[in-house]
């Protein structure tokens, strides 16, 4: 999966219809070259791929100033499908990269909301097993592990701990109602698909 794939699926179906430039500006003001490493040709390269497997459908043609052509999209049944699965696996699959995982996050509001809860529980689950696991490979010395090397079970312990944590907070904060989903009135990303 890619996080790019997911990001621009995801700002083309909440506008509805979208050009490659209103995609860039709308990731950037997400600080999506940051923490995903979208950058404006991957953008662009990632329009003109998706379109060309019909996952997005070209809708309008506007000559450019003395450049190309600006184009708007809009996602085709085979693009909603495609948005669905990655981000249903963005969420919950705990072999996503963190890219992945901060790409399906900042797109979730397209969900709605107990469905989100149940993707981000199966997440939770491997957390909580990262955690137990690395604390059985501290308390484990059959092996003779040399002592530096307990740092690597400390810092994985840690990851998995922090993460466990953040999950278990953001699943209480959906369940208490907070962020507009797409099965919550008002909702920016329009009704939600069927499940």
């Amino acid at each position: 999966m890619s996080a790019t794939r997911l990001l621009v699926l995801g700002v083309v179906r909440m506008f509805g219809r979208a050009h490659g430039y209103q995609v860039r500006r709308e990731l950037l003001s997400w600080s999506a070259d940051k923490w995903a490493n979208v950058q404006p040709g991957s953008i662009y390269h990632a329009l003109k791929k998706m379109a060309a497997e019909d996952l997005l459908e070209k809708i309008d043609v506007e000559p450019g100033d003395g450049g190309p052509d600006r184009v708007a999209y809009r996602l085709s049944p085979a693009g909603e499908q495609e948005f669905q699965v990655l981000i249903a696996k963005g969420l919950s699959d705990p072999s996503a990269s963190n890219a992945e995982l901060c790409a399906a996050v900042s797109l979730m509001p397209a969900l709605p909301r107990k469905y989100t809860i149940s993707l981000l529980r199966q997440n939770l689950i491997h957390f909580e097993a990262e955690e137990r696991r690395s604390r059985l490979s501290l308390e484990d010395d059959t092996w003779g592990k040399p002592p530096h090397v307990y740092e690597l079970f400390r810092l994985w312990g840690g990851i998995a701990s922090a993460s466990r944590e953040w999950l278990a907070g953001l699943i209480e904060r959906l369940e208490a109602g907070e962020y507009v989903m797409a099965d919550d009135p008002g909702s920016a990303f329009g009704p939600p698909a069927p499940e």
